[in-house]
Order: C-alpha cells, then sequence, then structure tokens
C-alpha cells in the first residue's frame, strides 16, 4: 500500500530538514586530567554553539532539537569516545552565547585520543586525525606546526590542556541561545 502524498511530502520535507541542519561551535577548550598511569578525565567545553543558515532559512530549532536528541539525551559521545565512562552533559548560557560541556572518564590514552610511545616519551595528542576540521590555537604543551599537528606535552604532565577553533560566526549564523532559553524555560 501507497503512503499518502501528504506523508511522503513530510518525510521528504523532514529528511531535507535533517540533512540541511549545520550544527557548528567557534571554539572547544580541551582538558585532559590523568587520575591513573593511563587513565584520567576529559572535559570538553564547547564555546558558543550555533546553526548556520540553509541558504537564507533559519533552522536554529532543528539544530537545537539535534543537540538535545544526539548529545544531551542520545549517545553521540559514546560513539565519539568507545570506552568512556561516567559520561555527562551539560548545556549553559556564558556571555550572551549558548555553551556545551561533556565531562567522561577514559580508561586508557587512546580512549581520549592521546598516544604516548612509551612513559619516558611526550604525550601526544594529533590535531588534524583526532578531530574534524578543528585548528590549533593553544595549549599548554608545544605545537607541531601545520605539517604536523600534533601538540607534545613532557612526560609525566598531569594536566594537559588544548583548545581548536572551529568556525568563525558570520551573518549566515544564528546563535542557540535563544533556542536555548525557550527550552530552559519549560525544563
Amino acid at each position: 500500500m501507497k503512503a499518502p502524498v501528504y506523508s511522503r511530502f513530510f518525510i521528504f520535507s523532514l529528511l531535507i530538514l535533517l540533512l540541511s541542519s549545520c550544527l557548528t561551535v567557534e571554539k572547544k577548550e580541551y582538558t585532559f586530567e590523568l587520575t591513573g598511569e593511563n587513565s584520567g578525565k576529559l572535559t570538553i567545553r564547547y564555546i558558543n554553539i550555533i546553526s548556520v543558515k540553509d541558504e537564507d532559512n533559519d533552522v536554529s530549532a532543528e539544530d537545537f532539537g539535534e543537540i538535545l536528541e544526539r548529545y544531551i539525551d542520545g549517545d553521540q559521545i559514546e560513539q565519539d569516545f568507545p570506552g568512556a565512562t561516567n559520561i555527562k552533559t551539560r548545556l549553559y548560557e556564558q556571555d550572551g552565547q549558548l555553551c556545551g560541556e561533556v565531562t567522561l572518564d577514559f580508561p586508557s590514552l587512546s580512549a581520549a585520543r592521546l598516544y604516548q610511545y612509551d612513559k619516558n616519551s611526550p604525550m601526544m595528542m594529533s590535531i588534524s586525525a583526532a578531530f574534524d576540521s578543528e585548528t590549533y590555537v593553544s595549549s599548554n604543551g608545544s605545537y607541531g606546526n601545520d605539517y604536523m599537528p600534533v601538540v607534545f606535552w613532557p612526560a609525566g604532565t598531569r594536566k594537559m590542556t588544548v583548545t581548536t577553533s572551529v568556525s568563525s560566526p558570520d551573518e549566515t549564523s544564528v546563535s542557540l541561545v535563544e533556542e536555548y532559553r525557550k527550552w530552559k524555560a519549560v525544563n
């Protein structure tokens, strides 16, 4: 039996809407704190979460819904960091911008996307391999360069930080802070 025309239209419209949404963030801040030899806690702060217009269409409500569905209520973080435990997520407003935070415990360096050849070698994180579309901004380690996009920390470092840039807001960007305020008012 064929689906009614309006049902097919609704499904088609929904697919276009979902495929056209574009969530992004201005920057991310990573803090790795080793609590064991190769285990620890990772905190990721998402600064200025925004929606990019689809042509001239504001899809911020749909993009905010995607945050709730995939990241706050869903399992996207578990997929991004297999092996992580004690995962906590939250959204909050800071300086008129929507921000997010993820904290998780990692049982191994690889679960946190870190690498150390042996315990006398520096701790390393590859920006290009680990994080799609992010560029290095700063860290408390040493950055290789654009040809060797790796952050190095001396062996024995227990707290490591990295800040990356993801996108620069422009006239096609819509802050998701208003959608957050609406959601927060009823939750």
